[in-house]
């Protein structure tokens, strides 16, 4: 793992991160993308399994339902490829800033 991986890691999982640990996962796991959704998985599995509010009437109330819906977000955007990983594999087309092509069909009148 060099430090642009580091680096991204951090800005995703945050700067107190085991990077022992991460260093572990990146070597099983093979890629940046796959070591942080592993962890932010089991992140969302911990919040799930606690309760999702606690509230002592007049005294205090916490409530994590904000922190486990910006868990899923996060987690989906890292499953759409954003932001991108310093090592993500370039695009199949090998023409990242190219153009593509698109067919037009005529469509049947009524």
């Amino acid at each position: 793992m060099d430090a642009n991986v580091r680096a991204w890691l951090s800005s995703q999982l945050g700067k107190d991160s085991d990077f022992a640990d991460l260093e572990v996962r990146y070597t099983r796991l093979g890629t940046a993308r796959a070591v942080a959704l592993e962890v932010l998985r089991e992140l969302l599995a911990a919040l799930r399994a606690q309760p999702a509010t606690v509230t002592v009437t007049g005294v205090v109330g916490v409530g994590f339902v904000e922190n486990i819906k910006a868990y899923e977000r996060q987690i989906t955007a890292l499953e759409e490829g954003e932001p991108p990983a310093p090592d993500d594999p370039d695009d199949p087309s090998g023409d990242a800033g190219g153009f593509g092509v698109m067919f037009l069909v005529e469509r049947p009148r009524r």
